[in-house]
């Protein structure tokens, strides 16, 4: 059985006193005891709290939020056409298909119609379900928003909205559609927010968007990459970023390699450049189709493709071996997702290298972060002619209303090898931003449960 820190004693699936068509899918799943955040979420989730749980990929969170909104629907109450009960929220149409499938093997034995409201895919099946009694409703914001729009879906009757990845949704810039679709929806529901990150942006958004929520925290497990090379270029400006990615592209101990993109415009963008240089490139990301994504990772694993410009979101789940370095012409919003990002090298006992692009100025305090994260610093490299006019600054910004500032106080990197290289042509103009905002503070503070 699993701890459950903070009420002392052991707790089972058994223990939850979830419904018996419930309890017999999760046997069939071969789960016997919750993971810690399923163990302190559910129980608050079940008293009908509003939640906010902050936990890293792979804990458990869909069975934290899906397993007592499926014990809610187990009461059934037939209402309105398009008018969801439960409503998730959630960043990518990959995460709402996995979410799915879970919903689909935690629910199996129970009668409760449900469905998957996605950009990008057909609105017939999408109107064919909202257009009779619906009790869940899965979705990505933009197509959600629409449907609200036309009227087909319905939130006047919901009891439950869930904001899944809420971080990922607001580095994406839903901030605004967010607000939208709470705006829509009754102000006396349970709302339900899972993030990775908590920082100062998501407490503001958690006192806006839910009232007097209790805070479950579980910390994540720190994962190394002792086979991986992992350092540094500082670059003073985007078009210097691209003149350092021409130069290291062209190493010939890079056989394939990933290049991380914070957008999916910037992923076509950089793509787009390298195939014009001549480079068997090709982008990923959530806007594309599910056939053509499938093609483009085909295409990586059989050599077809040298380098794969990926979202983190896209690139989630890719198992290709023999990749032998990753670029990260963009630092991750989240410094978790470095180590992810950098994973997808050195696989199998292999080597690999990770090398990281970072602008002198916005950037400096995500890498900060990456390297708290991981324990030590990343090693700064320096190519003979494409040498930074910028030092890095990585002290903690002066800020105001919770923004970022690139004038700090230290002194830069020292630098480090010089590795010999040419300077090229063809430079375009442009910048990757994501989004940050700050909502009001509206509703009562969070309490905080468990540490």
């Amino acid at each position: 059985p699993q701890e459950w820190p903070g009420k002392g004693f052991i707790m089972s699936f058994e223990e939850l006193q979830l419904a018996a068509p419930i309890q017999k899918a999760i046997k069939t799943c071969g789960y016997t005891e919750p993971t810690p955040i399923q163990a302190k979420s559910i129980p608050e989730v079940l008293s009908g709290r509003d939640v906010i749980a902050s936990a890293q990929t792979g804990t458990g969170k869909t069975a934290a939020f899906m397993l007592p909104m499926l014990e809610r629907l187990s009461t059934m109450k037939k209402g309105p056409k398009g008018a969801p009960r439960v409503l998730v929220l959630t960043p990518t149409r990959e995460l709402a298909a996995q979410i799915t499938d879970a919903t689909r093997n935690y629910g199996k034995y129970l009668k409760i119609r449900s469905s998957v409201i996605l950009g990008g895919s057909s609105y017939v099946p999408q109107f064919r379900d909202l257009g009779r009694s619906i009790d869940l409703v899965v979705g990505t914001p933009g197509r959600l928003i629409d449907h609200l729009e036309r009227g087909s879906l319905d939130l006047s009757r919901l009891e439950v909205l869930i904001l899944d990845e809420a971080d990922r949704m607001l580095d994406m810039g839903f901030k605004a559609d967010m607000e939208k679709i709470t705006a829509a929806a009754p102000t006396e529901r349970q709302t339900l927010m899972f993030t990775a990150t908590m920082d100062r942006t998501m407490e503001n958004l958690a006192r806006k968007l839910l009232n007097n929520p209790v805070r479950v925290e579980v910390a994540g497990k720190r994962v190394t990459h002792d086979k991986i090379a992992q350092h540094l270029h500082v670059a003073d400006d985007v078009r210097h970023k691209k003149k350092l990615l021409r130069h290291l592209i062209d190493d010939r101990k890079l056989t394939r390699a990933i290049v991380f993109s914070a957008t999916k415009r910037g992923a076509d963008r950089i793509a787009k450049e390298l195939s014009a240089d001549g480079h068997r490139a090709a982008a990923l990301h959530g806007d594309m189709s599910q056939a053509a994504r499938n093609k483009t990772v085909k295409n990586l694993r059989d050599g077809r493709i040298r380098l794969l410009v990926a979202t983190d979101v896209a690139a989630r789940g890719l198992d290709v071996n023999g990749i032998s370095h990753v670029i990260n012409f963009d630092l991750p919003q989240v410094a978790e997702d470095y180590v992810h990002r950098i994973g997808r090298t050195g696989r199998a006992g292999a080597s690999g290298v990770a090398i990281s692009l970072c602008n002198a100025g916005e950037d400096a305090i995500r890498l900060r972060q990456i390297e708290r994260y991981i324990g030590h610093n990343l090693p700064q490299q320096v190519i003979e002619g494409l040498e930074p006019n910028r030092s890095l600054q990585k002290s903690e910004p002066k800020s105001k209303q919770g923004r970022s500032r690139s004038q700090n106080r230290n002194g830069g990197r020292s630098q480090g090898n010089k590795t010999h290289g040419n300077n090229r042509n063809k430079e375009n103009r442009g910048g990757f931003k994501g989004k940050r905002s700050a909502g009001p503070k509206k509703k009562s503070g969070i309490e905080v449960v468990y540490r």
